[in-house]
């Protein structure tokens, strides 16, 4: 990739040779021989570089750093100074200038630093394309749902997200998408070109949890060599993403209060108080509150993370959505796997639409992707779901079909354990069948092997 420069010097023999040098390794060059001449330049064309002298006629390089940087925050700038302004050169740091060269300097050393520069430009380049890529992937509007609570939680999402500082916590069974709903909030929010740091506090032991968090000193233990920065450190700017937070220690949740309260935060074995600005979202499949009441989590710190309540429903109070999203994540599959399924039979759907779903959408999108590796291309059928999915409507049926069955005279019931069920409503279809095991699998819904597999335990029962 070619790269625009602007050179800005006073002596016409420095602007020739630093720009014939920059010309030779590629870079476009424009130069100036004042502030005023550079402004008019970095006006008109495109600059990514620019390479300032401080001393200069008029207007210095120091001011000339500051209106360039009010024009173009994202121009990448260098100083160049003589040995006796250093102090000036380290003022332009502080304004926001990448580096500084001292006069006389060998072109080797400007191009080697030049360098470096370009590559930093390119990392900011993959940085923003990443960002926007994350944008578009994390994008409210891409929610697949029909359900009026799932969307009266991404609205409140999604002003949640324009809020600068506000903690979120967001609650919800395990695989509901909390981690796609709080990477959605930070890419939608004024934080999202800035790092987006996470953390699960379920993964690690309480030591390991609080030294990843808060960094620590030399010396802090053992084999702390070297100072490390911590998680809350590296979110500054940015957003902390904590999972599973009802799996933090009280002890660990006594530091990361004083976070919430003063922004400010110490590293293990440091005395110096650190200041951070970073924005907290947490999620937990636990109710807070009730672990609140145990003594498991801590009253104050509950309340300061309860700001914005977040709570995703289950894929099992949400049955519009199964079939929407059933069809989403089949396109997303063909896509990956290269595959061409044209969607569910109805047969496939009610199985689908009546299954509960205990692990929600992770379970779904884990089911669906098993189904279309092992299944032959075209529409998905009840027979190419897995057998847990299709044992599912057998017991439900069985279920049903004896408690009616079962009702006795006069409005009582004889009550039956749900294996008894099973067992009755197999005898019944192998009756029905002519002791046919292939068609009474059929029509229970389940392989031939699983009924053989049923049927041998019922024997050991007997035993």
């Amino acid at each position: 990739m070619s790269y625009s420069i602007l050179v800005v010097d006073d002596e016409a023999l420095t602007l020739r040779t630093i720009g014939r040098a920059l010309q030779n390794e590629g870079y476009e060059v424009s130069v100036a021989m004042s502030a005023e001449e550079a402004l008019q330049s970095f006006t008109e064309f495109h600059t990514d570089l620019a390479l300032l002298d401080v001393v200069l006629p008029g207007m210095d390089g120091i001011e000339l750093l500051r209106q360039i940087k009010k024009m173009n925050p994202g121009t990448v700038v260098l100083m160049m100074s003589a040995y006796h302004m250093v102090d000036r050169a380290v003022e332009s740091m502080k304004l926001g200038a990448y580096d500084y060269l001292i006069k006389p300097f060998h072109i080797t050393d400007m191009l080697a630093t030049m360098q470096r520069a370009t590559e930093m430009l390119a990392l900011r380049v993959r940085v923003r394309d990443t960002v926007q890529a994350q944008k578009g992937r994390y994008d409210f509007g891409k929610v697949v749902t029909h359900n009026a609570a799932m969307r009266e939680m991404l609205e409140m999402a999604r002003k949640a997200a324009e809020s600068d500082k506000t903690t979120i916590l967001i609650q919800g069974e395990s695989g509901t998408g909390k981690e796609v709903l709080a990477k959605a909030i930070h890419y939608h929010s004024p934080r999202g070109n800035n790092p987006l740091v996470e953390l699960n506090c379920a993964a690690l032991p309480e030591t390991l949890l609080e030294s990843e968090l808060f960094g620590y000193e030399p010396g802090a233990f053992t084999d702390a060599r070297r100072r490390k920065e911590g998680l809350i450190e590296k979110a500054n700017g940015g957003t902390l993403f904590l999972d599973e937070i009802g799996n933090m220690s009280l002890a660990v949740q006594a530091k990361l209060l004083k976070v919430l309260e003063d922004s400010t935060f110490t590293r293990l074995g440091g005395t110096r108080p650190i200041t951070v600005d970073a924005r907290l979202i947490c999620a937990t499949n636990k109710v807070l509150k009730d672990a609140t009441d145990r003594g498991e989590f801590r009253d104050d710190l509950f309340y300061r993370l309860n700001v914005m309540p977040l709570m995703i429903p289950p894929l099992k109070d949400r049955r519009e959505d199964i079939m929407p999203l059933s069809l989403d994540i089949m396109a997303h599959f063909n896509k990956e796997l290269k595959k061409n399924f044209a969607g569910f039979t109805p047969a496939a759907a009610e199985l689908l639409t009546e299954y509960p779903w205990p692990g929600n959408i992770r379970e779904l999108k884990n089911v669906i992707e098993r189904t279309m590796i092992l299944s032959p291309e075209g529409e998905i059928d009840a027979m190419h779901l897995p057998e847990e999915i299709r044992e599912y409507e057998s017991m439900e049926k069985a279920t049903n079909h004896l408690a009616t069955a079962e009702a006795a005279p006069g409005g009582g019931t004889q009550l039956r354990s749900l294996r008894e069920l099973e067992q009755m409503y197999i005898h019944e279809v192998l009756t029905s069948t002519g002791n046919n095991k292939a068609q009474a699998a059929k029509i229970l819904g389940i392989h031939p092997t699983s009924l053989m597999r049923r049927l041998k335990r019922e024997e050991g029962d007997g035993e």
